[in-house]
């Protein structure tokens, strides 16, 4: 489980969180929605501990993030896969060399023969051919790129799964098998997702419950359906504003 409770995050004079409780249940998919610029980002970096809370407490597991030794901190991450915005995979190296880098034990990581039976499985999870382990980065389409970063995210074989941005700058044709996806590996892997996004209509084909932040607050965490009924103003002005009023009308 992951638990944010009361959390305040400020960058200088600019409040980013301001008291955000947001909890996700054991093999929930929760999409995070919210305006760009309102702190979604800096959520998921406060649960997999590169950003601590100035006060509130962040427990995954329950385990509070912002007490970790170093050691307890390392394991703590190999339990969690984190989807980069723009796949963030590194061009002096293969494909197969990046998803290499999401495998956590290092008995297996030095293991080349796993290694490339893990890399495999990965690719073939995200619907990828093993032929793609030999490319480079620069050689990939975007949706190639992010369906790499996903195989890097799961070659730990994480219990949990952080998306920032995941169809970001993404075709719709492409967005809808990133979205597709989630809520596969979901299924097939059994993990717990959070999935930062500004795409409603994906999310809500996706998500089992989303969450709305806004001026630095969770304004309503739900259903699909009860944010389609919300008549809360600051959802309804998302939801109008960016996708239109008669496309998530009750």
């Amino acid at each position: 489980m992951i638990e944010l409770i009361g959390v305040r995050k400020r960058f200088g004079q600019q409040v980013v969180l301001d008291g955000v409780d947001f909890v996700v249940s054991d093999g929930e998919t929760v999409a995070l929605l919210g305006p760009s610029g309102t702190g979604k980002s800096v959520l998921l970096k406060h649960i997999v501990g590169l950003i601590h809370q100035d006060s509130g407490v962040v427990r995954v597991d329950g385990r509070e993030v912002s007490k970790l030794k170093r050691e307890d901190l390392r394991q703590l991450r190999s339990t969690i896969g984190y989807v980069f915005q723009n796949g963030a995979l590194f061009d002096s190296l293969s494909v197969f060399e990046n998803i290499r880098l999401g495998i956590t034990q290092e008995d297996q990581f030095r293991d080349l023969k796993y290694c490339h039976e893990r890399v495999e499985r990965c690719l073939k999870l995200v619907n990828l051919s093993p032929e793609t382990a030999l490319k480079y980065p620069a050689q990939l389409s975007g949706g190639m790129r992010k369906r790499v970063g996903i195989s890097r995210a799961i070659a730990g074989t994480p219990k949990y799964l952080l998306y920032d941005e995941p169809t970001s700058g993404l075709d719709p044709v492409n967005a809808d098998i990133i979205d597709d996806l989630v809520k596969s590996l979901a299924a097939e892997l059994g993990v717990t997702s959070v999935m930062v996004t500004h795409d409603v209509r994906g999310s809500m084909r996706v998500a089992d419950r989303l969450a709305l932040l806004t001026n630095g607050r969770i304004v309503l965490q739900g259903t699909p359906a009860e944010f389609k009924q919300s008549t809360l103003p600051e959802v309804r002005e998302f939801l109008e504003r960016d996708f239109g009023a008669i496309t998530f009308a009750a």
